[in-house]
C-alpha cells in the first residue's frame, strides 16, 4: 500500500531513526517527503515482558498495550504525542527550527536534530540508507531508504521575547550548552523579556514549595555571565538565571521520564483543557509503583500550586519517571511559578480539580471529591493537606522575607494569601493563622 499522496508507481523516499532505549533497540522512526511519519516497534521488543517502559501505554501492565505496539503509529507533520510532547515549545522551537531552515511544524527534522538529548532516555540515530532493515521499507509501502538533510546549524539567530530554556553541562562553576550528543546536566532559564525577574519567580515559588513538603530537585540561581556558548537571544537588564537539576540525567546515564501529555496521549496544544486532575491522580495511584505516597505528593502540590498563585500546572509539569527502566513513580516537582502576577485579575488553575478552576473558592471538601473520584482513599489525602497548611503557616511567611522574589511581586502573594478561603487561607506575618 503506497502511503497517502503518493503516485502508485513512484517510490517514496524515506529517513529513518533507529529509536534505542537504555541501549535496547525499540524500534524505527520514518519520516517520508511529504510529512507522513510512522514509529513501528521491533518484534523483540513487543516480545519482551521485562521491556523497558517507552511510554506508560505500552507497559505489559497497561490495558490495551500489546494492541496498541501490534500496528505502526502512523501520523502526518506532527509526530505520535508521545514523541512530539519531546520536542521544546515556543520560542525555542522557533530557534531550532529557524536554524534548520524548515518549517517549525516538521517535527520529523527537528526530532532528529535533537534525538541525542531528549528528555529522558530515549535515543533517536539517523541511519544510513544500507543500515535499514528491509522489513522497515516494506512497512510502508514502495521506499527507499535515503541519508538526513539536516542543514548547518551554526548559523547567528536573534530572538525577541520569552524565557528560554537550555539543557547545560556545569563544570568548574561554569555552564555549557550541550552539542554533539553530551548530556546536559541542568535546565538553565534565561529571564525573560516579557515577565519581569522571572528566575528570581520560580527560585522563591519552588523553594516555597520545599519548605511544605514537595520534592523538588537541585536549584540555584546562576549569574548569566557564567553561562557559555548560548545563541544570539534578546535578554533583559538582569543578572540571573534560573537552574534546575536534570532529574532524568545522573552523570552520564539516562533515566526515562514522561509527562502526562505523553501518558494520557495529548499534543501539547491540548495540555491545558484534555483532562482533569483526578483523570492524572488515578493514573498516579493505580499504575506507580507507590501509589499512595506518589498520591499524597500529587496532593501536596495540587495544593502548593493553589496557595502559590500558578495558574500554569497543566499536563506537560506533571511527569512520570521510571528510575529502574520499568516502574512509574511521580517525578520531582518542576516549573512552579506565581503567574498570578504577571496576569492581570488571574485566578484560576491551569486544569479541572472537582469541576472548578477558580482557586479562591476551593476548600478541603474540594480536595475530599478529587481523592473519591480518583478512587483515593480521602483518609491518606486528609493529613497530607493539613501537614501541607501547617507547613506554609508557620514557615512560609518568614521564608518569604528572605528569598529573592522582586518585593511587588511578594505584596501580590501575601494578597493572594488572604484572598483564599479559611481553610487555605495563611497570615502574611510569622503568626499562625
Amino acid at each position: 500500500m503506497s502511503p497517502p499522496n503518493q503516485p502508485g508507481n513512484q517510490i517514496a523516499e524515506v529517513s529513518v531513526l533507529k529509536l534505542t532505549l537504555h541501549g535496547q533497540l525499540i524500534g524505527y522512526l520514518a519520516g517520508f517527503e511529504n510529512g507522513r511519519n510512522v514509529l513501528s516497534f521491533t518484534d523483540e521488543f513487543k516480545a519482551d515482558s521485562l521491556r523497558p517502559t517507552f511510554s506508560l501505554i505500552t507497559h505489559p501492565g497497561f490495558p490495551n498495550s500489546e494492541k496498541l505496539m501490534s500496528q505502526p503509529w502512523a501520523k502526518n507533520q506532527r509526530l505520535h504525542p508521545v514523541l512530539s510532547n519531546l520536542l521544546p515549545e515556543g520560542a525555542l522551537r522557533e530557534l531550532i527550527s529557524q536554524g534548520l531552515k524548515t518549517h517549525i511544524d516538521n517535527e520529523f527534522l527537528i526530532f532528529s536534530y535533537l534525538g541525542q538529548d531528549l528528555p529522558g532516555a530515549l535515543v533517536a540515530t539517523p541511519m544510513e540508507p544500507e543500515e535499514v532493515p528491509e522489513s522497515v521499507l516494506t512497512t510502508h509501502g514502495k521506499a527507499k531508504a535515503v541519508k538526513h538533510k539536516v542543514s548547518d546549524r551554526e548559523s547567528k539567530f536573534s530572538l525577541a521575547g520569552v524565557q528560554m530554556k537550555f539543557s547545560m553541562k556545569e563544570k568548574d562553576g561554569r555552564y555549557n550548552l550541550t552539542k554533539n550528543g553530551e548530556l546536559g546536566d541542568w535546565i538553565i532559564k534565561t529571564p525573560s523579556t516579557r515577565h519581569k525577574h522571572l528566575p528570581l519567580n520560580e527560585y522563591t515559588a519552588m523553594s516555597l514549595s520545599a519548605l511544605a513538603g514537595v520534592d523538588i530537585p537541585d536549584i540555584r540561581l546562576i549569574e548569566l555571565n557564567k553561562l557559555d556558548n548560548l545563541p544570539q537571544i534578546n535578554l533583559p537588564d538582569e543578572k540571573l538565571a534560573f537552574a534546575i537539576k536534570r532529574f532524568d540525567r545522573e552523570g552520564n546515564t539516562r533515566i526515562h521520564m514522561e509527562d502526562f501529555a505523553q501518558v494520557l496521549v495529548k499534543y501539547p496544544r491540548e495540555k491545558y483543557n484534555s483532562a482533569n486532575y483526578e483523570q492524572i491522580g488515578k493514573v498516579i495511584y493505580d499504575y506507580s509503583g507507590d501509589g499512595l505516597a506518589d498520591a499524597q505528593q500529587f496532593a501536596r502540590r495540587l495544593l502548593v500550586n493553589i496557595l502559590l498563585a500558578n495558574g500554569d500546572a497543566h499536563l506537560k509539569n506533571w511527569s512520570l519517571l521510571y528510575q529502574d527502566q520499568i516502574t512509574p513513580r511521580l517525578s520531582p516537582a518542576y516549573d512552579i511559578v506565581t503567574t498570578s502576577v504577571y496576569i492581570e485579575d488571574e485566578t484560576q488553575y491551569a486544569l479541572n480539580l472537582s469541576k472548578t478552576k477558580e482557586w479562591l473558592t476551593v476548600a478541603e471538601d474540594h480536595f475530599k471529591a478529587w481523592a473519591d473520584k480518583s478512587g483515593i482513599p480521602w483518609r491518606a489525602i486528609k493529613p497530607h493537606i493539613g501537614d501541607t497548611m501547617e507547613k506554609a503557616r508557620s514557615l512560609w511567611p518568614g521564608a518569604l522575607k528572605n528569598l529573592p522574589m522582586d518585593e511587588a511581586h511578594k505584596e501580590k502573594l501575601k494578597v493572594h494569601w488572604g484572598k483564599l478561603q479559611s481553610d487555605f487561607k495563611i497570615k502574611a506575618s510569622n503568626k499562625r493563622s
